[in-house]
């Protein structure tokens, strides 16, 4: 084949037959063409994949090609091609039998998934089913810059991985692709000295590993210059040929779309059949999404023709699902609410001719209507991810970066109705990363962050010197009421005793040592478990030897003004912590101490605000401070010596107050802007800045929008998502911490306005109005339309007139209140939550005057005919019309005004309605409607006629007998019911058994002659009259009866002698000894006769079964039966029936076996 590129793959194992096969396989979806050639040696059998490239102008079957399919060869047009490669794989030379790689790079930044590659050799090859030991394929992803990095390995390549590459990615509606080649360099050539050397192995592991590699005994072939061949009509050559032959021809000529020549050659062969009942078939199928109305429709050329519906072949009935349709000659099926059950072939049989059609019912794809959302959590906490579906029972997958979770000890799965979750007992650093959920209509994802736990320590333990006997106690604070601990002395575990206690109350853990002796001196160590942190303090033993000196000092109060100190003698806490204010004291005798604040003395020694006091020391103490604790404070000491005296102040700073009124002023495609006030109370410090946060509505998970303190007060929120409701909340941040947060803000939507109405053109114009007609905007986005204004301008001028207060819904409006004669321009925006569209508008100016139009009424096909209603039906007439201006619309019976206590008429601008709840034959009549405009009208006729049953027949007589045969005549009936006779119903009764038989249906004449009747007899007659309704209620009943004489013949009965019946009883059918499985239901049967009826009476080991609601006796007809419910091996023995009469009495036994299946017995079945 002259221009054609061929590939060969060689595979197969050795096998010693020698032959050479080739088989076509057809073309591929995308690609080139498929050959498997085989060829064969007695060292080895090769299978080879020929990949043939035919040139366009060859490609016989290409106009062939399904609409979705493209051409072999060509690139499939995407919708978008955007630069998502940062670093595309280049060019490059490798030597034979070493490795290369291959590195592309993606950002994903701008991507709503996560990309998809494609590593291509030509332009249809796909590597990834080619991956294994010598392609090997590797992806990495950085969290940081989101940036995929995609790679390819060949590992010791070989002469056939040498040709062009293209790697493609895509995302969503964006793709991008580059290509590249690779050239492969022959190593230095070994001289082989054997020929299998020659087969080696891809991949380094082994004699038998990897893949068979024969790329050395191709050898390069000259191709020889074909002469050209004589073009020949292939398709006449097919038409002519068997379809055995259709293969070899398609090979032979080049014809690569075998799929596509059957099909073309298949509609060149059958010419449709003409159908003679149809001029509108069924069309080949249908589709409809599940729960959606579906319609199917022929047109008939007989409109009056009868039509079946079938359905898998069973015929449709009509009811609330299926409802039939006619009009004219088109007759419809309509399916309402469809389900998987209407998925099935479908056909219309007109007579003998038949269409057919096939209906595909689809399932909505499930949506996710509740998104995931972030979770950030610490080590050891419970994490819940819940989705929200569009569907109960559905589907979903989980993912983590990309790799589907399964369920095992970590993750579990939990489904509610519409709701799913994804929960992880105990969090890990590991568990960091992307989650996704995906439904056959979605997807959606949410980030886990995993932080370490961080004990905080509130209060440490402080050293402590105490003397003999005097008690030592340690107490520290922690952030974790839970978290539990050890305490230790000088590295050694202190073991708790009668003497040495500790304790765990909250987050306090004391340790508490009882008659302090020289020994428990030394390095007391608290260590909480689970963390890297311990608390150290020193015990001293103090040991007092006291040589009294009588001796008088004055008082000294020896304050400490550094540490927390501004300037002098003024502290700052932060509020909520413990402030403790230790004032050495000295002093000979002891000097009395006094606190104050302000004026008012402090004396609690507990509570929050309290004093503490040991030898030479004052400790003022506050617990959690707070703002009302701020003031000047003082404190006196006094002994007989003299008296000393220090103020202090103390202020008490606090994170501020939260900001106020958070709100957003404006919104945009994506984008929000919020302000918001300062707080009231910065807490004793200046305002830092701010921290904002915001919220899907309804989601308990907030994310934080800046992480650096943002000082403004107005901010714009970006990359939200249209259509969507947030909330927005603020932090206030100064020099001690960060405030609660705001109160929420109100809920808002990003939004953008919709584009303008399309389609903007006047329908009507009357005198002072104009009316006007639009279609929705193309775009409406997320918020949708709300409504409609609509605008009018005088043309010429400038100013714009808003004709409709409130947004008006419909697409349609009338303007009022214009001038005749003056031209207007109007035009109309679409409003919602964004604000208004652009406008759509009407250029060219528009004269306000009205239109006159001839009347006419457009009578419909059913009326211009007699119109028939049976009495106490509806009848509901809506006639159109047109006319303009308004016209005028009058009704008239018979000649005479209409009657509206009768009927009742309803007139709207376009049609005219004639309705009667409950027809009565006093209805029937000629109406006529006319329809005025100004001086002209035009009328129409409606002929009504109400109908009912008719009355009976009259004067029914018997007119003449003869033989077998009676005549009967009658009159048709006084009532005919409104309508024709159209026949009547003769039935005959014979006076024995007085039993009624039709002997003529459909009769036209009022008389008729009665045969076949019987001798001896005497016969009555009733006649029903009949119409389109149906036959009268009443039969008119014959006033004579018709006797036919017997002829002579008598009869002499026999003398009858009665014989007598009674006998005693006996059984003609015998019980039998039976084997039953015990737990499964038994019964006995025999059959007894006698007259009169004997007593039967069961008996077991000759004990008699009484009421034992475990046995059942029935007796039907002499048929006797024993049921034993579920018996057991206490059931078995000997069963007697008995029967007993007036004349005597008999019985029959059988033995019954209960037996028991064992294991064994099921085993051997």
């Amino acid at each position: 084949m002259e221009g054609v590129k061929c590939s060969m793959i060689l595979h197969q194992e050795c096998d010693d037959s020698s032959r050479l096969t080739g088989r076509r396989e057809g073309r591929p979806r995308s690609g080139p063409p498929l050959c498997d050639l085989t060829v064969s040696c007695p060292l080895i059998n090769l299978t080879l994949l020929v990949v043939a490239s035919f040139p366009a102008e060859k490609d016989v079957g290409r106009d062939e090609l399904p609409e979705d399919e493209h051409v072999p060869g060509e690139e499939p047009q995407l919708s978008e091609i955007t630069g998502l490669f940062i670093e595309k794989p280049q060019s490059a030379t490798a030597t034979k039998g070493k490795d290369i790689t291959f590195v592309a790079k993606v950002d994903s930044t701008d991507l709503l998934r996560k990309p998809v590659m494609k590593w291509l050799k030509g332009k249809w090859l796909d590597l990834s089913s080619k991956a294994g030991k010598h392609l090997k394929f590797k992806e990495t992803y950085d969290r940081n810059t989101k940036i995929y990095t995609y790679e390819m390995n060949i590992v010791k390549v070989v002469d056939g991985d040498a040709g062009g590459y293209r790697c493609e990615v895509t995302s969503k509606d964006k793709c991008d692709s580059c290509t590249f080649d690779l050239t492969v360099e022959a190593a230095e050539e070994v001289q082989q000295t054997n020929l299998l050397e020659a087969f080696k192995r891809s991949g380094g592991a082994g004699e038998d590993a990897g893949d068979l590699d024969f790329s050395g005994l191709l050898k390069k072939r000259e191709w020889k210059k074909e002469e050209p061949v004589e073009e020949v009509d292939v398709w006449e050559i097919l038409k002519n040929a068997k379809p055995c032959d259709y293969e070899k021809i398609a090979f032979q000529y080049g014809i690569t779309d075998l799929r596509g020549m059957l099909k073309r050659l298949k509609k060149m062969r059958v010419e449709p059949k003409k159908s003679d009942a149809f001029i509108r078939k069924l069309e080949p199928a249908y589709s409809v999404e599940k729960g959606k109305r579906i319609v199917m429709s022929v047109e008939l050329a007989d409109s009056d023709a009868h039509v079946k519906w079938l359905k898998n072949g069973q015929e449709i009935k009509p009811s609330a699902k299926y409802l039939f349709e006619t009009i004219g000659s088109v007759r419809k099926l309509i399916i309402n609410k469809s389900t998987l059950s209407d998925d099935a072939a479908y056909e219309c049989v007109v007579d003998e001719d038949k269409c057919f059609t096939e209906v595909f019912v689809q399932e909505p794809p499930v949506t996710i209507t509740k998104l995931l959302d972030d979770i950030h959590v610490v080590v050891g906490d419970k994490v819940e991810f819940e989705v929200e579906v569009s569907e109960d029972g559905a589907n979903v997958i989980w993912m983590k970066d990309g790799v589907e979770l399964s369920r095992d000890g970590k993750y579990r799965f939990k489904k509610d109705g519409t709701k799913h979750w994804l929960i992880i007992n105990e969090a890990s650093k590991e568990d960091i990363g992307t989650y996704y959920v995906y439904t056959s209509g979605g997807e959606s994802k949410g980030e886990l962050e995993v932080e370490d736990k961080q004990l905080e320590v509130l209060q440490s333990i402080a050293d402590l010197t105490v003397k003999a006997t005097e008690q030592a106690m340690f107490k520290c604070e922690v952030s974790d009421e839970k978290v539990t601990g050890k305490w230790f002395k000088d590295g050694v575990e202190v073991i708790p005793s009668n003497r040495i206690k500790m304790t765990h109350t909250g987050r306090v853990h004391k340790l508490v040592i009882d008659d302090v002796k020289p020994e428990d001196a030394g390095d007391y160590t608290f260590v909480p478990d689970g963390y890297a942190l311990s608390l150290s303090a020193k015990l001293n033993f103090l040991e007092i030897k006291i040589n009294y000196v009588p001796r008088q000092d004055p008082p000294k109060i020896h304050l400490d003004t550094t540490g927390s100190m501004v300037n002098k003698n003024t502290i700052i806490v932060v509020a909520g912590n413990k402030l403790r204010l230790d004032v050495e004291i000295t002093g000979e005798p002891a000097p009395t101490v006094c606190w104050k604040k302000g004026l008012t003395e402090i004396t609690n020694a507990e509570g929050r605000v309290r004093l503490e006091s040991r030898k030479n020391l004052s400790s003022f103490v506050i617990e959690g401070a707070e703002r009302g604790d701020e003031g000047v404070y003082s404190i006196t000491v006094t002994n007989p010596a003299g008296e000393d005296k220090a103020e202090l102040t103390i202020r008490v700073v606090d994170v501020p107050d939260p900001p106020e009124n958070v709100r957003c002023t404006g919104v945009g495609e994506d984008t929000a802007s919020i302000i918001w006030d300062a707080p009231k109370f910065d807490g004793g410090a200046v305002i830092k800045g701010y921290l904002m946060e915001r919220k899907k509505k309804g989601s308990s998970r907030w994310t934080k929008l800046n992480f650096d303190i943002y000082e403004l007060t107005e901010y714009e929120a970006k990359k939200m998502i249209e259509g969507v409701f947030y909330e927005m909340r603020v932090f206030a941040v100064n020099g001690i911490g960060v405030s609660q947060p705001s109160v929420t803000s109100k809920p808002f939507m990003p939004i953008a306005p919709t584009s303008e109405p399309t389609r903007l053109m006047v329908e009507d114009i009357t005198d002072g109005t104009c009316a006007l007609k639009w279609l929705p905007p193309d775009r409406v986005g997320a918020g949708g339309v709300d409504g409609y204004i609509i605008e009018y301008c005088i043309e010429g001028g400038s100013e714009w007139v808003q004709a409709n207060e409130t947004p008006v819904e419909k697409n349609m409006y009338r303007v009022r209140g214009l001038q005749v004669g003056e031209k207007y321009l109007f035009r109309v925006v679409a409003v919602n939550i964004a604000g208004r569209s652009p406008p759509a508008e009407i250029t060219q100016g528009v004269t306000i005057r009205e239109i006159t139009e001839h009347p006419k009424i457009r009578l419909p096909r059913q009326l211009r005919t007699k119109f028939i209603k049976k009495v106490g039906e509806k009848v509901n007439l809506v006639i159109p019309f047109q006319g303009k201006p308004r016209p005028t619309v009058t009704w008239t019976k018979d000649g005479a005004p209409l009657d509206t206590s009768m009927v009742n008429v309803r007139t709207t601008e376009v049609d005219t309605i004639l309705f009667i709840r409950q027809a009565t034959r006093e209805h029937s009549g000629q109406y006529t409607m006319s329809v005025h405009v100004e001086n002209m009208v035009d009328k129409a006729t409606i002929e009504i006629q109400i109908v009912e049953k008719p009355g009976p027949p009259i004067s029914v007589t018997v007119t003449d007998v003869w033989g077998f045969n009676a005549a009967l005549d009658w009159k048709p009936p006084k009532d005919s019911g409104n309508c024709e006779i159209i026949g009547y119903t003769v039935q005959k009764a014979d006076l024995k058994t007085k039993e009624w038989f039709t002997v003529y249906e459909h009769n036209r004449r009022p008389s008729c002659t009665i045969s076949d009747l019987v001798m001896g007899n005497q016969y009555l007659f009733r006649v029903f009259s009949e119409n389109i309704c149906g036959q009268s209620e009443e039969a008119g009943v014959s006033k004579n009866k018709a006797v036919i004489a017997k002829t002579g013949l008598e009869y002499n009965k026999q003398p009858y002698l009665e014989k007598d019946m009674n006998s005693s009883p006996k059984f003609i059918t015998p019980l039998v000894d039976r084997c039953v499985v015990a737990g499964y239901n038994a019964s006995i049967s025999c059959a007894v006769r006698g007259c009169p009826k004997p007593k039967i009476i069961w008996m077991k080991n000759k004990m008699i079964i009484g009421g034992d609601p475990k046995y059942l006796m029935h007796n039907n007809q002499g048929v006797l039966t024993l049921s034993i419910r579920k018996p057991s091996l206490f059931d078995g023995g000997q069963y007697i029936c008995k029967a007993v009469n007036d004349l005597g009495e008999d019985q029959v036994e059988c033995k019954l076996e209960v037996r028991v299946i064992t294991e064994k017995d099921e085993v051997k079945k």
